[in-house]
């Protein structure tokens, strides 16, 4: 299993920018692939950016080129770097955690609100 806990959510105006955090409870090394989802109200939750293991990225088509997931092997960190923010990026942001191939896990989520 793993345990992940998000940081970095708030309230920011558009154009703003935010950074989203997340540490799982094990090695990032020993999970196949780290993402962070959202969930706007109203609608289905989906994929905003994931990055396997070996490092490979993939972002979904509204947020290219605004915002870039990264993570820290010293601290064991993934982040959610978010700029040019937009209203209709106001969410709950999710970290999930794809331990191995279809074996999800899940974090408390983080309000992010953008104010037009």
């Amino acid at each position: 299993q793993v345990q992940l806990v998000e940081s970095g959510g708030g309230l920011v105006q558009t154009g703003g920018s935010l950074r989203l955090s997340c540490v799982p409870s094990r090695s990032i090394f020993s999970i196949y692939a780290m993402g962070w989802y959202r969930q706007a109200p109203g609608k289905q939750r989906e994929l905003v950016a994931d990055i396997t293991s070996r490092g490979s990225t993939n972002y979904a088509a509204s947020v290219k080129g605004r915002f870039t997931i990264s993570r820290d092997d010293a601290i064991n960190t993934v982040y959610l770097q978010m700029n040019s923010l937009k209203p209709e990026d106001t969410a709950v942001y999710y970290c999930n955690a794809e331990l191995t191939i279809a074996h999800y896990y899940w974090g408390q989520g983080t309000q992010v609100t953008v104010s037009s």
